[in-house]
């Protein structure tokens, strides 16, 4: 049996097809779903999804800016901030966005909370585009 898996932003689906298995970037860590998953409602962090079509194709990456996913009788719906698949992300560009995000993380004053958090999220989207066009961190 095969998943049916869907991954929407608001300006477009990003993922619309059919696939053996997923793992998502879950708020309390990485959730792998194969058919047959009990139904349920969860929180997603920004980070990588993995979702392989059938065993004998690679893994498809794609980075998720955070949102929530619902399964359901062998549907994964993924609703998402933003979303982009790891093969239209230039590695080079990634790694550049990537290093410039943890150097402007590193650089934020201790005690200034927006921008702790601002850099924190940049940082963390900038690390998983870099992941999704195959950099390792």
């Amino acid at each position: 049996m095969t998943l049916t898996v869907r991954v929407v932003s608001p300006d477009k689906t990003v993922w619309d097809a059919k696939a053996e298995e997923v793992v998502l970037p879950s708020t309390t860590g990485q959730l792998g779903i194969l058919s047959g998953h009990a139904p349920m409602l969860t929180g997603l962090d920004t980070g990588v999804m993995r979702v392989r079509a059938s065993k004998n194709e690679e893994w498809q990456a794609i980075a998720l800016w955070g949102g929530f996913a619902e399964i359901e009788e062998d549907e994964v719906t993924i609703l998402v901030n933003g979303a982009e698949r790891g093969d239209t992300i230039k590695l080079e560009d990634a790694r550049t966005a990537y290093n410039e995000a943890q150097t402007r993380l590193n650089q934020v004053t201790p005690g200034e909370k927006q921008a702790q958090i601002q850099a924190t999220q940049a940082f963390k989207r900038a690390r998983a585009r870099f992941q999704a066009a195959g950099g390792a961190v």
